[in-house]
């Protein structure tokens, strides 16, 4: 009886093994990735002080790991390509890096972190696609919307409150060239956003 029941068995293996070769083998997603910066880090300037990275709101049909695309009132991913984390997880260690790497007095925390901060930044993504303006063959302009506000620990009055608008058209309509508007336009808005936050931040 044991060797009927194993050799049913290891049929039934073969069978299931044989099933699974005969399925199409769908090709894995290209991962990318934006808010490269290849630059060294810098020293903090002289005068500098810390500010507290609260919470980075994202907006919902981007924050994930799929490319978001729109076309007026139509939206749609790009197929067979992803982020390679989450956009809202990709943005946050951008807005780390361009912190990091510009030298200004602004030195970004996050919570947990054993340094004490006088001010808050508080950052919400209101958009992050690729939009086309009505031919789907045309290359799109990506557009990121980042609305940012820093507010004193102290008290909570508002340092500075503000919308950040990057608009980058990409070079081609491929992936890798929206990529690079991607990448371009992430790192234009947060440029500006550590400048913001070292002139706004240094009279709160």
């Amino acid at each position: 009886m044991t060797t009927l029941r194993t050799a049913l068995c290891a049929a039934l293996l073969l069978g299931l093994a044989g099933c699974i070769t005969v399925f199409p083998k769908v090709p894995p997603a290209q991962l990318y990735q934006f808010g490269v910066v290849p630059a060294p880090a810098q020293s903090p300037a002289v005068g500098s002080f810390n500010v507290l990275h609260l919470t980075t709101g994202f907006t919902l049909p981007a924050e994930g790991d799929r490319i978001l695309t729109t076309n007026g009132t139509e939206a749609a991913y790009i197929a067979g390509s992803r982020w390679v984390s989450p956009a809202s997880t990709l943005f946050d260690q951008a807005e780390q890096q361009a912190f990091d790497q510009s030298g200004g007095v602004a030195r970004l925390l996050h919570r947990g972190d054993p340094a004490l901060a006088p001010i808050g930044l508080t950052l919400e993504v209101q958009s992050f696609e690729a939009r086309y303006s009505g031919d789907p063959k045309a290359a799109p302009t990506v557009v990121v919307t980042v609305h940012a506000m820093l507010t004193s620990a102290a008290d909570r009055k508002v340092l500075g409150d503000e919308t950040f608008v990057s608009r980058i058209q990409a070079s081609d309509n491929r992936v890798s060239a929206i990529v690079d508007a991607f990448n371009a336009a992430t790192n234009d808005v947060l440029t500006r956003i550590v400048g913001w936050t070292d002139q706004h931040g240094a009279g709160g």
